[in-house]
């Protein structure tokens, strides 16, 4: 028996999926969470065999709750998602992350995917592969990187200006060019696209 913890804030989406796969006679959900926090302490309370768990996952992410989990335990990673950047499978890959698939996989084939994994194989979605591997040149500086990397810890303006040694209308002129050129609103959006595409 192949012992399961299902992470994702979406209560439907989960509730169906552990409703499917516990259809299989070989898996077993033994644990449900909605954040990642409750994924990293269940998982640590329930030691599953597999923890699949969705990327875009509060407080923190599905990743940050992969590594926790992988610290601790012999736990397999699979990590679930609505849109994969190259740079976040890189990070899952390096993480120790088994698998890597989209929300669109049918449940069967998951439940496939789950089997293989707990023998020992990864996984990665073809097309998620196909797009690590014809990933966009990165168009920012190495200082608006920078005011991104810090705008990830949920520094302030000022926060931020005191760590790169700026001031603080520099720092902003660094989040507005970094915006416009990756067409967002805000430097939070900024910053998150950054980390997606592996910039930061």
């Amino acid at each position: 028996m192949i012992r399961i913890l299902l992470a994702d804030d979406e209560d439907l989406l989960r509730g169906a999926l552990a409703s499917l796969l516990a259809l299989e006679a070989d898996l077993d959900v033994v644990a449900e969470a909605s954040t990642s926090t409750d994924a990293v302490r269940l998982a640590e309370q329930h030691r599953p065999d597999i923890a699949v768990l969705d990327l875009e996952m509060p407080p923190a992410d599905g990743l940050r709750a992969a590594e926790e989990i992988r610290a601790a335990l012999p736990t397999r990673i699979v990590l679930v998602t609505r849109h994969a950047r190259p740079g976040v499978l890189r990070r899952a890959l390096a993480a120790g992350v088994s698998g890597f698939v989209p929300k669109t996989t049918p449940a069967s084939r998951l439940a496939e995917i789950i089997r293989d994994i707990a023998a020992g194989k990864r996984y990665v979605d073809p097309d998620i592969a196909a797009s690590a591997l014809s990933e966009d040149d990165c168009p920012l500086s190495e200082r608006e990187l920078e005011v991104l990397r810090e705008t990830r810890t949920g520094a302030s303006v000022g926060e931020i200006a005191a760590r790169v040694h700026l001031a603080p209308g520099t720092v902003r002129n660094y989040l507005s060019s970094a915006m416009t050129k990756l067409g967002v609103s805000s430097r939070h959006a900024a910053a998150h696209r950054a980390w997606e595409e592996g910039w930061i």
